[in-house]
């Protein structure tokens, strides 16, 4: 599970890279752009960190770290959606991925915690 979640954390970060540049140049563009770039792509490095903590209390931290920037990750696509600032067609395979990646790190959280 590890090397396929490194994978579709990775995949998840390109596809968000991506879809930020096809965001308009306004000031709102820039702005949900760049929150959804830093959240985006948070998820995968802090995944990767979790897998390398010193410790269950510090794999517990960052797999919860990326457990809630997954969940931001859906704030600001729906924004983006909502807003109609880019089609459903773009948006909602991001958000789907965002909302599959915050359940998976839900349930990792949980099991983590309750394992310690």
């Amino acid at each position: 599970m590890d090397k396929d979640l490194k994978t579709r954390t990775k995949k998840f970060a390109l596809e968000i890279i991506k879809l930020v540049s096809e965001l308009p140049k306004t000031i709102s563009g820039f702005e949900l752009g760049k929150q959804l770039i830093r959240s985006g792509t948070s998820v995968g490095a802090n995944y990767r960190s979790s897998q390398r903590g010193r410790s269950r209390a510090e794999f517990i931290s960052k797999l919860s770290i990326a457990q809630e920037e997954a969940y931001e990750s859906v704030f600001w696509l729906e924004l983006i959606l909502e807003s109609e600032i880019l089609t459903p067609e773009r948006v909602n395979p991001c958000l789907k991925e965002a909302n599959e990646l915050t359940s998976i790190f839900t349930t990792m959280v949980i099991n983590a915690k309750r394992n310690s």
